[in-house]
């Protein structure tokens, strides 16, 4: 808040078939996430969120799974959250060929992030909020 509001937790898709773990709305009027529709045009109507709760480095069927879930309605952009990742490097090589594939953007968060996010969020600090945002979001295009 305030980019991201009205969090549903398992949204269900599909007549309850499928379902994505969180969904925000995206009501960014600076920061990131307007950045992200406005300028980057990145469909983002509702961010997508998959919460992985693996001791493993998540891969290809995580990837897929919330890539899968990305519409022209529902949006093209999500956050793969994860407790850690060992080779990020790998994983964003992964994201990035997902870009390439043209099958939306995802970005992942660790832990680590998160509180990092949360420490800036509570210090008032969105610019700083928006640059670690926007350096994952690089790295997919770049």
């Amino acid at each position: 808040y305030p980019w991201l509001t009205h969090p549903k937790k398992e949204q269900p898709l599909h007549d309850g078939r499928k379902r994505i773990d969180i969904v925000y709305s995206n009501a960014a009027s600076s920061g990131f996430f307007h950045s992200l529709h406005a300028i980057k045009k990145v469909p983002c109507p509702f961010i997508m969120v998959e919460c992985k709760n693996y001791s493993a480095d998540p891969s290809n069927p995580e990837l897929d799974q919330l890539a899968g879930r990305f519409s022209p309605n529902r949006g093209r952009f999500g956050l793969l959250v994860s407790r850690t990742c060992d080779d990020r490097d790998l994983f964003r090589k992964r994201c990035r060929d997902t870009v390439l594939d043209d099958r939306g953007w995802i970005v992942m968060l660790t832990d680590d992030d998160i509180r990092q996010l949360l420490d800036l969020r509570a210090d008032g600090k969105e610019q700083e909020m928006s640059a670690l945002l926007e350096n994952e979001y690089k790295r997919l295009v770049f």
